[in-house]
């Protein structure tokens, strides 16, 4: 039986099978970008795919914590056109 990777929603906290979340990363040039595959280099931090979690998100800033970097408003528009498919 293969174990199911989990990672923790940093907007809402709640733990989600790793294909469930979206990925955001900040490359190693500083780039913020939403990575689909999974595999980009750079340090990565998941939100769940809701609005919920997105509008949480923005509020607190916690993706700028998590990546401290400041994230772009086309990063959160990306991430809401994702969610709203």
């Amino acid at each position: 039986m293969k174990k199911i990777p989990m990672r923790r929603c940093l907007a809402t906290n709640e733990s989600f099978p790793k294909k469930e979340l979206l990925r955001i990363v900040r490359t190693p040039e500083g780039e913020v970008k939403v990575d689909l595959t999974g595999k980009l280099n750079g340090k990565g931090a998941y939100i769940s795919k809701s609005m919920e979690a997105l509008n949480i998100a923005k509020n607190k800033k916690v993706l700028n914590k998590a990546l401290e970097v400041e994230i772009p408003n086309e990063v959160y528009e990306e991430i809401e056109r994702i969610i709203n498919g």
